[in-house]
């Protein structure tokens, strides 16, 4: 593809993993991890297909699910008496410390909300500031795009993507935006039958969510996604 979409926020791999189990309710200390080894290979095929920003620890972590994967499927002796540590053990305290992390980071983004709920906000161009973030899942809006593919029945992508393309779905985008309060995931992609249609639409919106020009909304982890316009825009 020729357009790349550059992402100022970007999950890394642990991210992903942590998605994927969460996502499936997985027990975290026994992660089924062919299972989800196929997943984030999927995820990773998809994700590189758009040309998203891909550092190189997904590769690294990719590697890594192979190999434990590999190692589960070794046969064990019979005769072996001592206990054999669970090749996922490693990745697990991982996942966990990380989780810990992203824990109290959230909770220290929380006490910055309430603060600034307490002190009012200066005004911008005549306007006043919201007080209400909104933020969005890149993996979130992966998940919603795969299964748009999916029931357009899409297997193969192999499509070239320019940058006019890109903007003259932008304006698109906008033009929907502009005409109500909200707008569901899939309701962007009706009518569109054609591979690259789908997947421009799909870069489109990323950029208009990278350029601030749109927010995602979500009523619940994982539920259905809305699109709504900036006020201004």
């Amino acid at each position: 593809m020729q357009y790349q979409v550059k992402l100022d926020k970007f999950e890394g791999p642990l991210d992903l993993l942590l998605y994927l189990i969460k996502k499936q309710e997985i027990n975290i200390y026994d992660i089924p991890i062919a299972k989800i080894t196929q997943q984030y290979l999927e995820y990773l095929r998809l994700m590189e297909f758009l040309n998203l920003e891909l550092a190189g620890e997904f590769l690294l972590m990719a590697a890594t699910l192979m190999r434990i994967k590999a190692r589960m499927l070794l046969p064990r002796q019979e005769d072996e008496e001592t206990e054999v540590e669970d090749p996922r053990q490693q990745l697990v305290q991982q996942l966990i410390e990380y989780q810990r992390f992203k824990a109290a980071a959230s909770k220290l983004e929380a006490m910055e909300f309430q603060r600034r709920m307490v002190f009012t906000r200066p005004k911008q161009n005549g306007h006043e500031v919201s007080d209400e973030e909104y933020t969005y899942n890149l993996f979130d809006l992966v998940t919603a795009f795969k299964s748009v593919l999916e029931k357009k029945k899409v297997e193969h992508l192999e499509v070239t993507v320019d940058e006019s393309s890109i903007e003259e779905k932008m304006g698109f985008i906008k033009a929907k935006l502009s005409t109500c309060r909200s707008l569901a995931f899939e309701e962007l992609f009706e009518g569109q039958d054609s591979v690259i249609e789908l997947i421009v639409t799909f870069l489109a919106l990323l950029e208009i969510l990278r350029l601030g020009l749109a927010t995602v909304r979500q009523n619940k982890p994982f539920g259905r996604i809305w699109i709504r316009s900036k006020e201004g825009n």
